[in-house]
């Protein structure tokens, strides 16, 4: 096999993404694997409009991961969706063809899934997810699956959905799941948390939070203090990641 080609490019589509797991996590597997000409570059994007330019480059990536806050507006520069990502409205994986068509994929909800499963054995009954961006339709799709009824949570809700002002303890006891899918306690803002009632929280109450960094965040730390089960993204981004590479690699 020559070397060119054995040289793949693949990346990141965001805003302002120098933090980004996936970068560091992509380097270090391709490192462990012995990819030899591979990489993986942050696409730091001030418009979703800009990823043409990517698509219509020299040397055109082989798969991208998309993140905040793109995953709904990239899908509009997409030639096919899968049925999962059309379900869930939204993108976090392109597999880019050989021909040059670019399909959307969702892999969100397979490692929510994985995660959420793997740290609490049992099924949750109702659920509360905070947030109604990109990340909040592949939890909802998960919750479907396992037929968990849920709500949402907004700070401008929309019909059928719930203010955070709404939230009683009524509410809060009624539930044994609540996930975070909003950006709120991400770093450098830790101090930062959801604005629910965390005093009516108990042992009952398993609380996910799709932020990675910081590890705990103070809307974890809330709940476990007061016995609940708690569990940060990590896992859930190693779990979409390797489905992405799986996909890139089909």
């Amino acid at each position: 096999m020559t070397k060119k080609e054995r040289t793949k490019q693949f990346g990141l589509v965001g805003k302002n993404i120098d933090y980004s797991f996936s970068r560091t996590y992509f380097k270090n597997k391709f490192d462990s694997e012995n990819k030899v000409g591979y990489s993986y570059v942050n696409f730091d994007l001030q418009s979703i409009d800009n990823i043409k330019e990517i698509f219509n480059s020299s040397v055109t990536p082989s798969g991208l991961n998309v993140t905040i806050p793109y995953k709904k507006t990239v899908i509009p520069y997409l030639d096919q969706l899968t049925k999962d990502a059309s379900t869930i409205q939204a993108v976090n994986t392109i597999v880019i063809e050989s021909s040059g068509k670019t399909v959307g994929h969702n892999t969100d909800h397979v490692g929510f899934q994985k995660a959420l499963l793997e740290h609490n054995q049992k099924i949750p009954k109702q659920a509360l997810i905070l947030g109604t961006g990109g990340a909040s339709g592949a939890v909802q799709y998960v919750l479907d699956q396992i037929k968990c009824k849920y709500q949402f949570v907004s700070r401008t809700p929309q019909k059928n959905q719930l203010a955070y002002g709404d939230l009683t303890k009524e509410i809060i006891e009624k539930v044994d799941l609540i996930v975070n899918t909003t950006p709120v306690g991400t770093f450098p803002n830790i101090e930062e948390a959801p604005p629910i009632p965390y005093e009516h929280l108990d042992s009952r109450h398993f609380l996910f939070d799709l932020i990675y960094n910081p590890e705990e965040t103070r809307f974890l730390k809330e709940g476990k203090s007061r016995g609940s089960i708690t569990c940060n993204g990590y896992s859930m981004l190693v779990y979409q990641a390797e489905k992405s590479w799986e996909l890139w690699n089909q």
